[in-house]
């Protein structure tokens, strides 16, 4: 695997297209639950991604989709426009995600020892993957800390700095985790 991350091209963040989102945001701010609608249609698929990546989990991705934009609804007297909305609403999805990950982390904390049941589920998966898994379900397989950077810095593009004011950890941290990520992902494709 290659340290250096590629430059993603986000679907939607065309020219045309952030301006087209910056006038459905400038509608919906004034209201109009159709023009939010548009942006929901136009940006759920990568929220979700997003999502799921973070998480690992269907689930916890479908009910972090809904309430980033819950979210970005209610605060989008605050979307100034210095950035796309692709992105502002990207940076709401993580920290929504992160937030969520942040509390399940507390819950298993609080779990007696005898509740395997939900430990076991909630547990990242330790055996080998099989050689045709594909890159999804290796991600889906790091533990939490390191996924989590993983796929801000490798696959949404945030440097170690923005990944750190995202999640509280230190820059150098992330760096760790990231190189952590990749070694488990080497090691898991090379098995």
């Amino acid at each position: 695997m290659e340290a250096a991350s590629v430059p993603l091209s986000l679907p939607g963040n065309s020219a045309a297209s952030r301006d087209e989102s910056a006038a459905l945001a400038a509608r919906a701010r004034d209201g109009d639950v159709g023009a939010f609608e548009q942006l929901y249609r136009r940006h759920a698929g990568r929220v979700h991604s997003v999502c799921l990546r973070i998480t690992a989990d269907r689930g916890a991705a479908e009910e972090c989709t809904q309430d980033a934009f819950v979210r970005a609804w209610d605060a989008l007297g605050r979307f100034r426009g210095d950035s796309s909305f692709a992105t502002w609403l990207t940076r709401i999805a993580i920290n929504v995600a992160l937030q969520r990950l942040k509390l399940e982390r507390r819950h298993l904390r609080l779990v007696q020892p005898g509740d395997t049941e939900f430990i076991e589920s909630h547990a990242a998966p330790k055996e080998a993957p099989d050689a045709d898994m594909d890159m999804e379900k290796l991600i889906a397989s790091l533990p939490p800390a390191a996924r989590t950077v993983f796929v801000l810095h490798a696959v949404e593009g945030y440097s170690h700095e923005e990944i750190a004011g995202l999640t509280g950890i230190a820059a150098g941290t992330c760096k760790a985790h990231v190189h952590r990520a990749r070694q488990l992902l080497q090691a898991r494709l090379q098995a």
